[in-house]
């Protein structure tokens, strides 16, 4: 009797182990019932038939990161390269994810490097290499719809690295550095185009200037000149008003002053070391001005 009611807790205390499930919080189980799927056990404390049913597959809720291998890729230009990548996914239905492909990582890596060697087949080595973003972006929808009947969301694609064969990266380098010193040369050349063009709009405006100034210098000397005649006629017409009532002639005075500065500039001359005057210098003088002796 002892027997048999310690066989029978043995037996409840199995079935209740089998029959209470917890599940991690990033985590969902399938049940199956004789071999079928009959429910999806969510995050916690779950209570399944411990005799009939049982846990098919533990899936991970959690966004997961995909290694692709690297894989020698042809461009559209025959350039032969090794590309690898990464893309991240995260499983939205478990029962699509385990029930709707067998091996859902390897089928993702292989849907991904076929599509990346279709899409940079199309693309010449220099689009590839400077075009990541948009292969990253068709891959990404591609991959996107072609899981959705796994119930797997492809979060993100990224192209880890593009790698050309080593003589294939030498001869770039070279293009490379014959384009710095082409665009160095272009640079110095019309660096020295707008240096000789300033130097000679600096030479036109200064030569513009000059001209203005000397203008404006002619200007001002014939206005001085002009002032300097007015100032002189009008001299010359009061001395004559002045010489009428003595009945001296204007001209015989403008030739005598012209006379008396020529014997001044004489006298002061450095190399004169004597000057002689005329005899008759004073009558010359009172004739001209017309003085009473």
């Amino acid at each position: 009797m002892t027997v048999l009611i310690l066989a029978v807790a043995v037996l409840t205390l199995f079935l209740i182990f089998k029959g209470v499930r917890i599940v991690p919080q990033a985590q969902n189980w399938l049940v199956e019932r004789f071999g079928k799927y009959a429910a999806t056990l969510s995050p916690g404390l779950n209570l399944i038939n411990p005799v009939f049913s049982r846990v098919s597959a533990k899936i991970d809720i959690r966004e997961q990161v995909l290694d692709l291998q690297p894989q020698g890729i042809i461009t559209e230009d025959n350039a032969a390269v090794k590309v690898d990548g990464v893309l991240f996914y995260k499983i939205l239905d478990p029962y699509k994810a385990f029930y709707g492909i067998e091996h859902l990582e390897f089928a993702i890596s292989n849907l991904a490097l076929t599509s990346l060697r279709s899409i940079m087949g199309r693309m010449t080595l220099d689009a590839s290499l400077s075009l990541r973003e948009k292969i990253n972006a068709e891959l990404l929808k591609i991959l996107d719809e072609a899981t959705d009947s796994w119930g797997t969301k492809i979060t993100r694609v990224e192209i880890k690295d593009i790698t050309p064969p080593q003589d294939l990266q030498q001869a770039m380098t070279l293009q490379m550095k014959a384009e710095r010193e082409r665009r160095a040369t272009v640079l110095e050349a019309e660096a020295q185009k707008e240096a000789q063009e300033k130097k000679a709009e600096g030479f036109k405006r200064a030569q513009i200037l000059e001209a203005e100034a000397r203008k404006e210098s002619a200007l001002r000397d014939a206005e001085a000149r002009e002032r300097l005649a007015e100032a002189e006629a009008n001299a010359i017409t009061s001395v004559a008003g002045a010489l009428k009532s003595t009945g001296g002639d204007p001209l015989m005075y403008l030739l005598g002053q012209e006379y008396v500065k020529g014997l001044v500039r004489l006298g002061e001359s450095q190399n004169s070391k004597m000057v002689i005057l005329p005899a008759d210098l004073i009558d010359s003088v009172r004739n001209i001005f017309k003085i009473k002796g």
